[in-house]
C-alpha cells in the first residue's frame, strides 16, 4: 500500500488516466546558450508538459516589495509572456520562511472555482520588505482549461460509480463513501469530476481504501489509485484522548523498551497521579497508544474513545509498555521529531507543531500484522508475527512514516505512478536518514541503506531489510513497467530508483548537507503531479538555493544520471515494438484491421472519445465519436466501418447506454441501440454485419443482437434461461460461450450460430466437468476460447473447433509451462496470441513475470513470446498475419505500439 513500509500486493481498482496527468514522460529543458560548454547543473527553463507555463524557472533576481503573498502574486501578474498565468484562478494555500530568511508561497491553481487537481504553483523569494526579490518560481499550472464546472450526472449516481471501485460484494455492502467536491483533472482542457475516497472492510477483514474521481459530466471513473487506509476526515482531530492535554503535567520517568531495557522516557501525570506516555516537553505534543491487539481498520480517523494512551500507575512502566512497541514507538517519534526540527528547521510534522500520535500493537482483525503505515492522521504500527518483531522498535520505520505525514503536508505527492514512488523514496531517505544520525552510524556502514533491518526475529539484517537504497536500480535497466492496477503503477516497485539517487547524494555531500538540499526540495519545489525528472531539477534548485558550489551541483547531477534520471530516460528503454501512440489512458482498448487501429485516447471534456489511424503510424489520428461530451470505448472494427460504445447523457439531459457505428472514412454516426438500464458490450463488426451482448436487468440474462446493413439490432433467438458472453463475428458466422444450468449442474459451451441459417450449428462441450470458457474469437474458419478447468486447479487451455462443430483441438495446453495465466485471447487468421504471467508478485516482484504476450499459430505448434519488451503488455489485438497491437507499460506510462511477428525467443 503507498504508506506502508512492506512491498505491497496487486489490487483490483484501475488507475485511469494516471499517466496523461503527467505523472510520467521526458520533459524538455532549456540551458541557456552562454553554458553550451559546460552545462549548468541546474536547468534555468524546465517546460511544462500540456501547459505554456514554464515547470520551473530558475536564476531569478527580480524586486518584489510587499508582503510575500502579494508580492509573489504581483510577480506572477507581471509577466504574463513568461508564466502565461491568470493570478484570479490562483488561490494561496501556504507561506512559509525559513531560518535563511527565505520565502515560498504556494499557490493551488482553481478554474470558474473548482480546484485543478495537483494544480500547485510556487513563487521563491529573499530578503524582505523593499528588498524582497524573487529568485525563482515554479510547480505545475495548466493552461487553455475550458471544462465545465458544473456536474450533468446525478450526484447519487457518480457515489455509487465510485462505491463500485471496491469489486467485492460485501466489502461494498459496508464501504463508506467520502465526498471531497468536485475537482478538474488537468490535461488538454480539463475534465470535471467528482473526487470520493472508498473505504471498506474486505471478506477476512483486510482494508481496502480508495482515491476515486468520477467523471461529473460522462458518468465514467476517470482516476482511481489506493488511498491511505484510515486516513482521519478532513479537519478531525486525530486523537480523542478521554484526559484533556491541559489537565496533563510533564514529567520524566522510564520504560522498557523491546528488549526488556529500561530507557528514560519523557511522560504525563494525570490528575489521579497516574501516567501516560505523552511528551509534552516539544511545542509538539507526542503520545502513544497501545491497540492492545485491537484491529488496524477500527483505528481509522479519531482514536476510538475507549482507547486510552499507554498508562502506568507508577512513573516507571510496566513490561507491557516494552512488549507492545509502546516505549520504542514513544522514543522514536522523539528523535524524528528532533531531527526535523534540529536539522531541518521543521516544527512538527505538519509545520505547525500539530500534534503528533502513535498508535503500537495493532492486529489484522486478530491475526498478526507485520506492517506499519500513517494514515493521514497518525502512525499505526503492528504487533508482527513470528518473523518480524513489532514494527513499532525500529527507528527508520518510524521516520519513514513520519516522513510520509511530512511529504503529505508539504508537496502532496500524488500517491501514484512516478510521483506515489518519490513519496515513498522521501520516506525510505529520511527515514535512514534520521536512524543512521542517531545512531552514529557511517555512511559506509552496510547497514545504512537498509531499511527495517532490524524487524527480524531471526536472520541476517540484509535478509531482514526489505528494501535497501544501494540496490543501484536504474530507470533504463529497472523501472517496473506495471500498469496502473498493479501497485497503483509502482509506487513501491520503483521507490528505490529515485530513493538510490538520493541516497548516493548523501553518500557524496556532506549528510547535512544533502539533508537540507533534500528537504527543501520537498518543502519548497516539488508539487503533487511531478515524476522522477521534475525531481531531479526541484532537487538541483535547491540546491543551488543553497549555494552548493558547481562541483557538488555536478556530483548531485551525476547521482541522478547513474540511476538513469534525465530528461527522456523512458526513450532509451530498449523495446522491440513500434509505438503508435503514446500515454494512452483507460479504458484504452484498442480494436486493429485491415491496417487500421481505433481506440479511445483521453482527451479534452469527452471523457474518451475514439479515433481512428494507420498502423503504419504515419498521418494524423481521426476522430470518429461525436462531440456530444460522452464516454466512447470499447471499439471494434473491420478495417471498414467501427462500432463502439457510448455512455453518458444524450441531448436531452437523459443517461443512455448507445451502441454506435461509422465508417472509418466519415460520413454520419449511426445509432443501432440505446437503453437507459440494458448494458450493451462485446461489440462486433464483420462487413454489413454488427452484432453485441446486452444485459437485460429484468431478467437478470444477456443475449446476442445483430443488425444488419444498418437495419435495427434484434436479438439473436436463445432459450430462455440461457445466458451469453463473448459475443464474436465474422464473415456471417456468430460465436459465443453459452452458460445454463443442466440436470448435471452449470454448463459451459463455445457455441457457433450461422447468420444464414439462423440457427447454432455447433456447440462444444467442456473438456472437462465444471470447467468454463470465455475470450472466444472467430479466425481461420473455426472457433477459438480459452478454457480454465473446473478442478481447482485453474489451470487453462487454448483450444478451437470447426464451425461445422467437427474435431476440437487444443493449441495451448493448460498443463504447459507456457499456457495461457488469464482469459486474454486474440486471433487472426494465421495466429492466436494469449496472455501470460500475472501482475501479481509470485516469487517477488521483476519484470520477467510481468504479463507477457505469446503467440502460436492457428494449426498449432510451439508458442513464441510475440515482444522482448521487459514491462507489462496489456489488451492485444491482432490483426493480420502475425501482427498484433497492445498497450505495452514498458516506459512507464501506456503506450499503444504494434508487432509484426514474434520476438521468439528472449
Amino acid at each position: 500500500m503507498h504508506h506502508r513500509y512492506r512491498t505491497p500486493k496487486a489490487f483490483g481498482a484501475g488507475l485511469a488516466a494516471v499517466l496523461s496527468l503527467g505523472l510520467a514522460g521526458p520533459v524538455a529543458l532549456a540551458a541557456p546558450a552562454a553554458q553550451a560548454a559546460e552545462p549548468d547543473p541546474v536547468p534555468a527553463l524546465v517546460a511544462g508538459q500540456e501547459t505554456a507555463t514554464p515547470q520551473l524557472v530558475t536564476g531569478l533576481d527580480e524586486p518584489a516589495p510587499g508582503g510575500p503573498a502579494d508580492a509573489a502574486r504581483a510577480h506572477l501578474a507581471a509577466h504574463p509572456e513568461r508564466y502565461g498565468i491568470d493570478p484570479g484562478q490562483l488561490t494561496e494555500v501556504g507561506a512559509e520562511r525559513d531560518a535563511d530568511g527565505r520565502s515560498t508561497v504556494r499557490f493551488q491553481q482553481y478554474h470558474g472555482g473548482v480546484p485543478v487537481l495537483g494544480a500547485q504553483y510556487l513563487v521563491h523569494l529573499t530578503g524582505d520588505g523593499a528588498g524582497q526579490r524573487v529568485e525563482s518560481v515554479g510547480g505545475k499550472y495548466f493552461t487553455g482549461l475550458t471544462a465545465p464546472t458544473t456536474a450533468t450526472v446525478p450526484a447519487a449516481v457518480l457515489r455509487d460509480l465510485a462505491l463500485g471501485e471496491i469489486k467485492d460484494p460485501q466489502a461494498r455492502s459496508g464501504a463508506a463513501v467520502e465526498d471531497h467536491g468536485p475537482v478538474v483533472l488537468p490535461g488538454g482542457t480539463g475534465r470535471l469530476a467528482q473526487h470520493f475516497t472508498v473505504r471498506a472492510t474486505a471478506a477476512g477483514g483486510g482494508q481496502q481504501a480508495h482515491e476515486v474521481y468520477v467523471d461529473a459530466t460522462l458518468g465514467t471513473v476517470a482516476l482511481s489509485y489506493e488511498a491511505r487506509a484510515s486516513a482521519a476526515a478532513a479537519g478531525s482531530p486525530a486523537a480523542g484522548a478521554p484526559v484533556a492535554a491541559a489537565a496533563v503535567e510533564p514529567a520524566t520517568g522510564t520504560a522498557p523498551d523491546l528488549s526488556g531495557r529500561r530507557v528514560t522516557v519523557n511522560i504525563g501525570r494525570l490528575p489521579d497521579g497516574s501516567y501516560q506516555l505523552s511528551d509534552l516537553t516539544r511545542p509538539a505534543a507526542i503520545t502513544t497508544y497501545d491497540a492492545a491487539g485491537r484491529a488496524a481498520g477500527e483505528l481509522g480517523g479519531t482514536i476510538p474513545a475507549d482507547l486510552a494512551p499507554a498508562h502506568s500507575a507508577s512513573p516507571d512502566f510496566p513490561a507491557a509498555a516494552g512488549t507492545s512497541g509502546a516505549t520504542d514507538a514513544h522514543v522514536n517519534a522523539g528523535i524524528v521529531y528532533d531531527f526535523y526540527r534540529n536539522r531541518l528547521g521543521r516544527e512538527g510534522l505538519d509545520g505547525k507543531a500539530g500534534p503528533i500520535v502513535s498508535v503500537t500493537n495493532a492486529s489484522e482483525w486478530g491475526e498478526p500484522l507485520a506492517n506499519a503505515y500513517w494514515d493521514g492522521a497518525k502512525m499505526v504500527y503492528g504487533n508482527g508475527n513470528a518473523k518480524y518483531l513489532p514494527f513499532a522498535v525500529a527507528l527508520d520505520v518510524a521516520g519513514h512514516e513520519m516522513t510520509h505525514g511530512v511529504v503529505e503536508h508539504t508537496a502532496g505527492l500524488v500517491l501514484a505512478g512516478q510521483a506515489g514512488a518519490m513519496d515513498e523514496a522521501l520516506a525510505d531517505y529520511f527515514g535512514n536518514a534520521i536512524e543512521v544520525t542517531a545512531r552514529g552510524m557511517s555512511m559506509s556502514d552496510p547497514k545504512a541503506a537498509l531499511l527495517g533491518e532490524s524487524l527480524c526475529r531471526t536472520g541476517t539484517p540484509e535478509a531482514c531489510a526489505q528494501r535497501r537504497l544501494d540496490d543501484h536500480r536504474t530507470t533504463v535497466d529497472d523501472y517496473l513497467g506495471v500498469g496502473g492496477a498493479v501497485d497503483s503503477g509502482g509506487v513501491h516497485l520503483n521507490s528505490t530508483i529515485f530513493g538510490g539517487a538520493l541516497w548516493d547524494i548523501r553518500r557524496t555531500l556532506d549528510p547535512l548537507v544533502a539533508d537540507r538540499v533534500i528537504y527543501r526540495a520537498l518543502a519548497d519545489y516539488l508539487t503533487p503531479l511531478d515524476d522522477f525528472v521534475a525531481g531531479r531539477n526541484a532537487v538541483l534548485a535547491a540546491g543551488r538555493d543553497l549555494k552548493l558550489d558547481r562541483a557538488q551541483l555536478r556530483s548531485v547531477a551525476a547521482a541522478f544520471d547513474a540511476h538513469g534520471i534525465r530528461a527522456g530516460w523512458q526513450n532509451r528503454i530498449g523495446v522491440d515494438s513500434r509505438a503508435l501512440l503514446r500515454d494512452v489512458s483507460g479504458p484504452a482498448i484498442p480494436a486493429v484491421a485491415n491496417g487500421r487501429w481505433v481506440m479511445a485516447k483521453a482527451a479534452p471534456n469527452a471523457g474518451s472519445p475514439l479515433y481512428t489511424g494507420s498502423l503504419t503510424g504515419g498521418g494524423t489520428p481521426v476522430r470518429l465519436s461525436p462531440e456530444d461530451n460522452r464516454a466512447h470505448s470499447w471499439p471494434a472494427t473491420d478495417g471498414t466501418s467501427a462500432v463502439w460504445l457510448a455512455l453518458g447523457t444524450d441531448a436531452q439531459g437523459k443517461w443512455s447506454m448507445d451502441v454506435l457505428t461509422r465508417a472509418l472514412a466519415g460520413g454520419p454516426v449511426t445509432t443501432l441501440f440505446s437503453s437507459p438500464s440494458s448494458m450493451p458490450g462485446d461489440v462486433q463488426v464483420s462487413g454489413g454485419d454488427i452484432a453485441f451482448r446486452a444485459f437485460d436487468p429484468a431478467s437478470n440474462r444477456s443475449r446476442a443482437y445483430l443488425s444488419r446493413n444498418g437495419g435495427p439490432a434484434v436479438p439473436v433467438p436463445a432459450a430462455a434461461d440461457h445466458d451469453v458472453s463473448g459475443v464474436t463475428l465474422k464473415d456471417g458466422v456468430l460465436g459465443w460461450s453459452e452458460h445454463w444450468t443442466g440436470d448435471q449442474g452449470e454448463v459451459d459451451a463455445p457455441t457457433v450460430y450461422s447468420i444464414a441459417l439462423g440457427k447454432v450449428t455447433a456447440q462444444y462441450p467442456t473438456a472437462a466437468p465444471k470447467a468454463w470458457t470465455n475470450s472466444t474469437q472467430l479466425a481461420g474458419g473455426r472457433l477459438l476460447w480459452v478454457e480454465t478447468s473446473g478442478d481447482g486447479t485453474k489451470r487453462r487451455s487454448v483450444r478451437s473447433g470447426a464451425l461445422d462443430g467437427s474435431g476440437v483441438t487444443e493449441l495451448v495446453s493448460g498443463d504447459s509451462p507456457n499456457a495461457p495465466s488469464n482469459g486474454t485471447l486474440t486471433a487472426s487468421d494465421r495466429a492466436v496470441t494469449y496472455q501470460v504471467g500475472s501482475d501479481e508478485a509470485d516469487g517477488g516482484w521483476k519484470n520477467a513475470t510481468l504479463p507477457k504476450l505469446w503467440q502460436v499459430p492457428l494449426v498449432g505448434g510451439t508458442p513464441e513470446r510475440l515482444s522482448c519488451n521487459r514491462g507489462g503488455q496489456y489488451l492485444p489485438a491482432a490483426e493480420r498475419g502475425t501482427r498484433v497491437v497492445w498497450v505495452d507499460a514498458t516506459a512507464g506510462r501506456s503506450d499503444l505500439v504494434v508487432r509484426d511477428r514474434p520476438a521468439g525467443t528472449c
